[in-house]
């Protein structure tokens, strides 16, 4: 499921519920839409609280938690437009014999209504905001379950012709109850009933801004595959809360995991400063789905940065096979590569794949794929790419000018926040 498969489909079923409850000569009005938009934002919000759970069966619909988190952050603007207009446009008709669920005093129910629009404002705004430091923001970040509460207040307590028991009604009570339900597990019982594990730091390599971090369980260690990614949470002050990093090490049978982490942000900043051997942190793992395409012909992978790290793991893995056919392409600048291009290439040549440097711009990139589509017919060719999204757009204009399917190609995406 892609986000706009979620966004439109929620809208189109909560308009068709409504539409069954009010006279047929009011569908097309003002207040109609107002409603439907308003209703659609509600459900949006619950939806985005639901997305939020880190649930394997939510994960597990969307391919992947960086898709899930995308869905997430989609629907939380969409929800801020409709409440917009919701907010401007009177959404009743007195033809519609609207009565409130929940009876409040006029005071109350205004106070409501205006306090819901401010409370989703406030949640979209600050999500969306990068320049605030990451640990601030994510505290403000979990008031959205309890502002999520306030709007559910304001469509129990406003005029409007849905009642509990009509299609609409049951609609929105149970996505509502959904999302209060998974508001409370990620603000309450997520740290003690997710899957995760405590772990000690053995390694520490840095050099310039990045950090290579190699960590053990102290306990049991968890199984992952490769080309998946953990929230790690240093049990340090500063670096307790959990931020989530791709797995740049294949699963092991005592459990030991690896990160590759460039300091970005203040939190991945402050990390590869402090960060030392016997630190301990706590691990949620595992999440993503990037995996090989193992049906493919030819592979092609391209990793930017940091996001060389899946390709690492997938060199990593002992069960893996068909290298042959794969070929990685690292894109660094000389000043900030790391791992060295030499350490990848030795890693590359190992396992019987063949290595690319592309330093700086995108020729060598561009004459792999052209070279591989001389060799191997474009379909048969799929493209694997983690890095950021200017070079993403980069890749996007190579595979059409040597006609590889945009669907041959699978991404990770970079950033979460």
């Amino acid at each position: 499921m892609k986000a706009s498969h979620c966004i439109l489909g929620i809208l189109l079923i909560t308009t068709l519920a409504l539409l069954i409850e009010i006279p047929i000569d009011t569908w097309l009005t003002s207040a109609t839409l107002s409603l439907a938009l308003g209703t659609s934002a509600l459900i949006y919000m619950a939806a985005a609280c639901l997305l939020a759970s880190r649930w394997g069966v939510v994960e597990n619909l969307f391919g992947g938690l960086d898709r899930v988190y995308e869905s997430h952050k989609w629907l939380g603007i969409w929800a801020l437009v409709f409440a917009t207009y919701h907010f401007v446009f009177k959404a009743n008709l007195d033809v519609w014999n609207s009565v409130p669920i929940l009876e409040l005093p006029k005071y109350w129910t205004r106070l409501v209504r205006q306090l819901s629009y401010v409370a989703l404002g406030l949640i979209v705004l600050l999500a969306l905001n990068r320049n605030i430091p990451y640990s601030l923001w994510r505290w403000w970040h979990k008031l959205s379950g309890p502002l999520f509460l306030i709007v559910i207040l304001h469509w129990l307590s406003f005029k409007s012709p849905i009642t509990l028991l009509s299609p609409s009604g049951i609609w929105l009570t149970l996505f509502c109850g959904l999302g209060v339900l998974a508001a409370v597990y990620k603000l309450v019982l997520y740290p003690f009933v997710a899957r995760a594990g405590e772990y000690r730091v053995t390694a520490v390599n840095k050099e310039n801004d990045a950090l290579h971090l190699k960590l053990e369980p102290i306990h049991k260690g968890f199984d992952f595959k490769a080309g998946q990614f953990a929230f790690l949470a240093m049990q340090q002050k500063g670096l307790r809360e959990p931020h989530p990093f791709t797995i740049a090490s294949a699963n092991g049978p005592n459990g030991p995991i690896a990160f590759m982490i460039r300091g970005l942000g203040d939190y991945t900043k402050k990390l590869c400063e402090c960060a030392t051997i016997g630190m301990r942190a706590t691990i949620y793992a595992p999440y993503g789905r990037f995996k090989r395409a193992s049906e493919a012909e030819r592979e092609i992978w391209i990793g930017a940065g940091v996001g060389i790290s899946p390709f690492i793991s997938w060199l990593q893995d002992p069960d893996a096979k068909d290298f042959e056919k794969a070929t990685l392409v690292y894109c660094f600048t000389p000043s900030r590569a790391f791992p060295p291009p030499d350490e990848l290439q030795t890693m590359t040549k190992m396992r019987g794949a063949q290595f690319v440097r592309n330093v700086g711009g995108i020729e060598q990139l561009a004459e792999t794929l052209r070279q591989a589509v001389a060799q191997t017919e474009p379909h048969k060719i799929h493209v694997s790419f983690c890095g950021p999204k200017g070079l993403l757009t980069k890749v996007h204009d190579l595979m059409d000018i040597n006609r590889i399917p945009k669907a041959n190609l699978h991404f990770e995406l970079f950033e979460f926040r």
